[in-house]
């Protein structure tokens, strides 16, 4: 089987695996630009990239005209005006209130409008950012969305521990779920706040049975990562 068509295939066994209404971020993060256009010829728009410089590099030659780009790594307040002049469509990743604050600055000077994620931390695993459930509820509470000039928060992100253990992984994508739908009951009005981003290659099948709307599958598409 040649390459290209071990990637279409992987990506038509994911896209038939996920039902209606549940979109699919193609993680191409350290993946060389010929693949990202394998699985562009098989009908995949959205990817996702975790480091600035490499977004850049593929922007440059791919460009986003029918490319649609998700930032999906930890991202430095230092990057943010590199970040945003390439136009990301979804920043997935927003994992404090100073890196939304910076985003909003940054959005306002080069005029447009930036959509993000708030990224969750609810796995075991120290390493991984985000807000826990409880800051991330008190920053709505306080109504800081409110504040945003030009940044615009559509929904949630979030990872399960890493273990094999499938009850805590099951637990740690309801309680992401959770959160979203607390925030949707306590503010209803929320314009466009539908997404909830969870689940890898890995993983994906479960979060999607605890709701999620969005899934960001990387190895089962493109196999093992080129460095």
């Amino acid at each position: 089987m040649s390459p290209q068509t071990s990637i279409q295939s992987r990506l038509g066994s994911v896209r038939q695996s996920l039902p209606d209404g549940v979109g699919l971020v193609a993680v191409s993060k350290f993946h060389p630009v010929e693949a990202l256009r394998e699985a562009h010829e098989a009908g995949q728009r959205l990817f996702g990239e975790s480091r600035v410089q490499e977004l850049a590099a593929k922007v440059a030659e791919l460009g986003s005209e029918d490319y649609c780009w998700h930032f999906i790594g930890h991202l430095q307040t230092n990057k943010v005006k590199q970040l945003l002049r390439l136009r990301p469509a979804l920043i997935e990743s927003v994992d404090s209130v100073r890196l939304l604050e910076e985003i909003d600055r940054e959005a306002v000077r080069q005029g447009i409008v930036q959509n993000v994620l708030m990224q969750l931390h609810v796995a075991r695993e120290e390493t991984k950012f985000g807000f826990t459930p409880e800051e991330l509820l008190a920053w709505f509470d306080g109504r800081g969305f409110e504040k945003l000039q030009a940044v615009h928060v559509c929904g949630v992100m979030g990872m399960a521990s890493n273990t094999n253990d499938t009850a805590r992984i099951e637990a740690d994508f309801k309680a992401i779920r959770s959160v979203y739908d607390r925030i949707l009951a306590d503010y209803p009005d929320l314009r466009g706040f539908s997404t909830v981003s969870m689940g890898m290659s890995d993983d994906y099948p479960l979060a999607v049975e605890c709701g999620s709307t969005l899934v960001r599958v990387g190895s089962a598409i493109f196999g093992p990562r080129e460095y």
